[in-house]
Parts: structure tokens; sequence; C-alpha cells
């Protein structure tokens, strides 16, 4: 059972997750797009490892309410997601070395 609940929360982590590097990489300007992606990603794990020490700190604030805790960073984090998402340029259809068209 604690093999299936294992798969069962890898498989839908890595389907939330998977795809921001796909989405970083139609980000990227020409010039960068072999670094850009890669650079990002380790970036934000670096900001990110100071996450277990942040939530450590909130559940002990609150009651040792590890919980609550993990909500708050969750939702933070899932908020700028989409935030970012919704107002990132789209590069749907561009070839390398052209400009998209729009503003």
């Amino acid at each position: 059972m604690l093999g299936l609940g294992a798969f069962l929360i890898q498989f839908f982590v890595q389907g939330a997750w998977g795809i921001v590097p796909a989405h970083l990489n139609e980000l990227s300007p020409d010039e960068v797009r072999a670094t850009f992606p890669g650079f990002t990603y380790q970036l934000g794990n670096l900001f990110a490892s100071k996450n277990g020490n942040i939530q450590a700190s909130l559940a002990e604030r609150w009651g040792n309410n590890v919980g609550l805790s993990l909500a708050v960073t969750v939702t933070i984090i899932t908020v700028a997601v989409i935030v970012i998402s919704a107002f990132s340029p789209e590069r749907r259809n561009v070839k390398f070395g052209e400009k998209p068209a729009g503003p």
C-alpha cells in the first residue's frame, strides 16, 4: 500500500510540475535557448532549497501545524505559477530566429 501511495504521489507531482521545464524553453529567447531553461530551473531549485526551513519555521510558529504551513507554501507557489503563466508571452509556432508577432 505504501508503494502504491508513493507511485501515485510521484505520478501526480510529475504531471503537475513536469511541464515547467518545457514552458521555460518556450519562454527562452533564441540567443540563450540552450542554457536559459536549465539555468532558470536550477535557480528555482536554489530558491526552493530554503523551503524546508521556511515550512518548519512556519509550522513551529503556528503551534506545530505542519499541514497549515504546507498548505500556505503550496498555495503561494501555485498562485505564482498561475500568474507567471497567465501573463507570460506565448511563442507557439515560432521558428528559431524569428521574432514572435504581436505586442
